[in-house]
């Protein structure tokens, strides 16, 4: 049973005109046990067509002055109403899509609570997927998580809309109802910059790692965690191109047969030792030394901490005249036939040990090392890769702080958060890159197809690494940072790899990256550029959804995209206390009066 509300008076297409009663512009109305919401705008509304009945959502109402009813005695104005067929119900089970139309004189019917919740749920709510209560029905709705997690999802508000809120929720009522099926199948990662999820989120401790990493490490009280990068990753031409910002034409070449020179004798025991060793003895003996490598063979002495070496060499001098390697006052020459290096130089190389040193100190003893090889085969001019050895001492000195290059040792666990919050704005653009990387390259080449696992990546205020807007970093860096990243949104689904992104604008993300979502969580928005982000690239948001962005409460959002039939506007629950993002508005209240 059901209220008749009128009749269908005009059809324009997909634009229907509805002839309403008076009396069905209650806001509730209850009958025969069941509850109904009056006709306003966004509500549903029923055409019966035949055996089927027609959903058909509200867009607009206005008055027909042209002709007028009398009622009572008094003069009353038609009321018509414009709705926007959406689907129908096939005796209970609601289909979405047009597929039949009503006619003039069709009656209307208002949709019961019941009726409500089935066009939205679709039979889900067994599966009690709930993060929040539809806005104006305010009937909790249960989500397709099967659908939207197989999926790239984008969750988009202002600050203060309640998106963090939404993306802890979402997260959070998976593992709480789904932990036992994800935990050996899926693994979560979550690109923390502000330090929001590092305390009870998400959940249990004993389920999630969390990395706080800090590129502070000098000071007390402020040394970070180091997360773990794979050496192949670490060890791979465009890492090092990209970290060290190195050009194209002389730089990229010198690290490719630095990394080449590396894998050709990786296995080979001692051969970081022996490449020193030679490299030194290659220098002093060349047909023709080349006197900057005088400086970089004392650098490498204090890297590998031989003293005697470091003594020794501070006594050698470049003849300018003579072209060669000597000690003043000893006539000690150093020729072609080694025989003074063999006497002087080389019993104190041969205490060389480069057994133990960790990745980034080989790093910096091979760039030392192969240009040393390079300047002597006239391969290089100092000055080209001088910039380099720089840009490389600099970096790693962060480098140090936030990554422990090795085997593949991260955790298991079902979750990874990773903190930036005291992390410098370089390595806030260059680690995600890398992580990003490293997940992506290694699910990629393990997965079978169809994949039997899956990596979903969350990336909180993704702005920071996704726009490309930034004027702060080389054309380079930033083309290969987007292109990665994009290359993960637009391949990724197929090999299970799925992305969440969180932002606050929008409209600083890349475009492609955007376009590539499929499903959206929008809080509240104001810029033009966001709303017009929006209305572009959202197919599958209505005109009305839209309109309501810019007005949205907080915590309010309008969920849409491919795991959704139709938008539909949802008030997230707010979690409790405990498990909140930290990212609450300071009460300036309670704290400028001492009690916060």
């Amino acid at each position: 049973m059901t209220i008749r509300i009128g009749e269908v008076v005009a059809v324009h297409g997909v634009k229907i005109t509805l002839r309403i009663d008076d009396d069905s512009s209650k806001e509730v109305l209850f009958y025969d046990g069941e509850r109904f919401k009056g006709v306003s705008i966004r509500e549903y509304v029923l055409i019966q067509r035949g055996f089927r009945d027609l959903v058909c959502i509200v867009e607009g109402e206005h008055l027909d002055e042209s002709r007028i009813d009398s009622s009572n005695g008094k003069s009353v104005y038609i009321r018509r109403v414009d709705v926007r067929p959406i689907g129908y119900f096939d005796g209970e089970s609601f289909q979405h899509g047009i597929k039949y139309l009503p006619m003039i004189r069709d009656p209307a019917f208002l949709a019961s609570e019941r009726r409500v919740t089935a066009i939205f749920d679709r039979g889900l709510i067994t599966d009690d997927f709930t993060i929040g209560r539809m806005l104006k029905e305010d009937i909790p709705i249960s989500l397709p998580w099967k659908r939207l997690f197989n999926g790239h999802i984008g969750i988009f508000g202002n600050t203060g809309s309640g998106k963090s809120n939404t993306l802890a929720k979402l997260y959070t009522v998976l593992f709480d109802r789904k932990l036992a099926i994800v935990a050996q199948k899926s693994r979560f990662v979550v690109l923390d910059f502000n330090g929001e999820y590092v305390g009870d989120q998400f959940t249990a401790a004993d389920q999630k790692a969390i990395y706080r990493l800090s590129t502070r490490g000098g000071q007390p009280g402020l040394s970070g965690d180091r997360f773990p990068l794979r050496a192949d990753e670490f060890w791979e031409l465009e890492t090092l191109s990209l970290l060290f910002q190195a050009t194209t034409n002389t730089q990229r070449p010198f690290l490719n047969r630095l990394i080449e020179g590396r894998k050709r004798y990786l296995n080979a025991p001692n051969a970081l030792t022996n490449f020193a060793k030679t490299s030194f003895r290659r220098a002093f003996c060349a047909g023709s030394p080349k006197s900057a490598t005088l400086d970089l063979m004392r650098t490498v002495a204090r890297e590998l901490n031989n003293e005697p070496l470091i003594a020794y060499l501070k006594e050698v001098s470049w003849h300018s005249t003579q072209q060669k390697f000597f000690i003043p006052g000893q006539n000690i020459w150093f020729e072609a036939d080694g025989s003074s290096y063999d006497h002087h130089v080389g019993p104190l190389v041969d205490q060389f040990d480069a057994a133990n040193l960790d990745h980034f100190a080989q790093l910096t003893l091979r760039v030392h090392l192969q240009l040393i090889r390079d300047l002597v085969s006239g391969y290089v001019q100092f000055e080209h890769i001088q910039p380099l050895l720089k840009r490389v001492e600099a970096s790693l000195i962060q480098l140090r702080c936030v990554l422990d290059v090795g085997e593949d040792s991260a955790t298991q666990r079902p979750l990874t958060i990773v903190s930036f919050r005291r992390c410098s704005n370089e390595i806030k653009k260059v680690l995600p890159l890398l992580l990003a990387k490293q997940y992506y390259n290694g699910h990629k080449d393990a997965v079978g197809t169809p994949p039997d696992r899956t990596v979903h990546l969350i990336i909180d205020e993704a702005h920071n690494i996704l726009s490309d807007q930034s004027s702060r970093e080389s054309e380079n860096w930033k083309d290969y940072r987007l292109e990665l990243f994009e290359e993960i949104v637009k391949e990724g689904r197929k090999f299970g790899v799925f992305v969440t992104v969180s932002s606050q604008r929008p409209a600083d993300i890349s475009p492609t990256i955007v376009s590539q979502l499929h499903n959206f969580f929008i809080h509240r928005l104001i810029n033009d550029r966001d709303l017009a982000l929006v209305d572009n690239t959202i197919t599958t948001l209505d005109a009305v959804s839209r309109g309501l962005i810019p007005g949205l409460a907080q915590g309010c959002c309008v969920v849409t995209g491919t795991a959704f039939d139709i938008p539909m506007v949802l008030q997230v629950d707010r979690l409790e206390k405990a498990k909140q993002p930290n990212s609450d508005d300071v009460d300036l209240e309670a704290l400028w009066a001492g009690t916060a």
